[in-house]
């Protein structure tokens, strides 16, 4: 796929607001705008083709989408929060892309002075403190999802990433989490769904099935740099080892994605191993798709998939029908609790975003 630049695909009025989706495949990435995103964040979107910014839910303020987490060049344990005074006109049911700073003027001083204070004395900081310069100016639009996702954008540049960016609140999608989520990825006419492990805890895989989208666990390596990944903003890292360094096993990561060229074939008996033809489940274990429970390698570095069955396999390999109008007796197409219920037909969603 040929891709495009994070910071031309958002500079670009055009870009944003009409955005050329004709060539599909690939991954998306869902997720809300952090600021000055910890490691894994940045590592899981890139290994994806599409970043799809999550700017119209709710704001939490006990999250990562106004503050973020710094440590000491030779102290990772001396941590300290770096947070964006934010306030929200609707109370606690505003929107992420409504939220809006409180003084921008003095926040953006305390943020440039917290991470010079915090990275000044890295080698690679000139490098940085330019690259952050457009994190600063975005202060001025008293928007602060526009700041985070403003960060977010420019450790990817910094990291060499070459997908495509969009905006949810730009694309058509259906209600409901899994089923909007399913809607969103469909919209960039991607193959595979990747998740973080936080998602998958909720995530109903049914909504991506029907669309033929895979669902991808990415999970990140534990040790090495990936200690600090979940708490720490991926500056340490960048200050500490520099941009090159840090980009090295975020490429490895996302060259593990051969194994997603698998991710739509079918598994077409429910009695088959679920690691056949290396596809694993979402969690290490127990495969979340089979009633077997067929044990699984736990290979933790390596995105892991939801297959995406048939709809005469869906009924067999979901024995709790939580959702009838998405479950299918095998060989017969039709609901095991709605005997003339026949799958419901979603165009697959293309063209300019609205």
């Amino acid at each position: 796929m040929q891709r495009t630049s994070p910071s031309s695909a958002t500079a670009s009025p055009a870009a944003s607001s009409t955005p050329d989706l004709t060539e599909p495949g690939g991954l998306c990435a869902i997720h809300q705008p952090n600021f000055l995103p910890r490691l894994t964040t940045p590592a899981k979107l890139f290994a994806a083709d599409y970043w799809i910014v999550l700017d119209d839910v709710q704001f939490t303020r006990r999250d990562y989408q106004h503050r973020a987490r710094l440590a000491h060049l030779d102290d990772p344990a001396g941590q300290r929060w770096l947070t964006i005074p934010t306030r929200l006109p609707s109370g606690r049911p505003t929107l992420i892309r409504d939220a809006v700073i409180d003084d921008p003027h003095l926040a953006r001083r305390r943020t440039e002075g917290m991470l010079r204070q915090h990275y000044g004395a890295s080698p690679h900081w000139p490098a940085l403190a330019e690259a952050l310069g457009p994190v600063l100016d975005a202060f001025d639009t008293s928007r602060t999802a526009t700041v985070a996702e403003t960060s977010t954008r420019v450790l990817l540049d910094l990291l060499g990433w070459e997908g495509r960016l969009l905006t949810s609140s730009r694309l058509p999608a259906r209600p409901g989490r899994s089923v909007r989520l399913a809607d969103l990825s469909a919209a960039t006419g991607a193959r595979a769904y990747l998740c973080g492990t936080g998602g998958m805890t909720y995530l109903d895989p049914a909504p991506f099935m029907v669309q033929n989208i895979a669902v991808a666990s990415f999970r990140p390596p534990t040790t090495g740099i990936w200690s600090s990944g979940r708490r720490l903003s991926a500056l340490w890292a960048l200050a500490t080892l520099g941009p090159d360094a840090v980009a090295a096993p975020l490429r490895a990561l996302a060259a593990h994605g051969g194994l997603l060229q698998t991710a739509t074939e079918v598994i077409t008996s429910a009695e088959g191993p679920a690691t056949r033809d290396g596809v694993l489940p979402a969690h290490g274990g127990t495969s979340r798709l089979h009633g077997n429970l067929a044990r699984t390698p736990n290979v933790p570095s390596r995105p892991r998939l939801l297959r995406a069955p048939s709809r005469t396999d869906v009924c067999a390999q979901l024995p709790v029908h939580r959702r009838p109008d998405r479950c299918f007796v095998p060989r017969t197409g039709l609901c095991c609790q709605t005997p003339h219920l026949s799958p419901p037909s979603w165009p697959r969603l293309s063209g300019p975003g609205v």
